[in-house]
């Protein structure tokens, strides 16, 4: 675009900041949610309240289940090698 195109949309300059500012944040939320060693780190402190009586079976299986469905999701969102 031209310098005559930049002039015209500089008043819009603090909503296209915005929106950069709001795709970074959600792709550093993404990276953080499916991140594998941070799901790893939840599936042991969800062993942990297991074992200390915290969390019953049922809850358990469930939480898991979330947690291996995200691990699953990033595996199928990696590009093929």
């Amino acid at each position: 675009m031209g310098l005559l195109g930049e002039l015209l949309l500089l008043p819009l300059a603090p909503v296209r900041g915005t929106g950069w500012v709001l795709r970074q944040v959600v792709a550093e939320a993404e990276k953080q949610y499916y991140d594998p060693s941070a799901i790893q780190g939840e599936l042991r402190r969800l062993e942990g309240l297991l074992e200390a009586g915290e969390i019953d079976e049922a809850e358990f299986d469930r939480r898991e289940d979330e947690l291996l469905d995200r691990l699953e999701q990033k595996q199928r969102m990696a590009p093929p090698r």
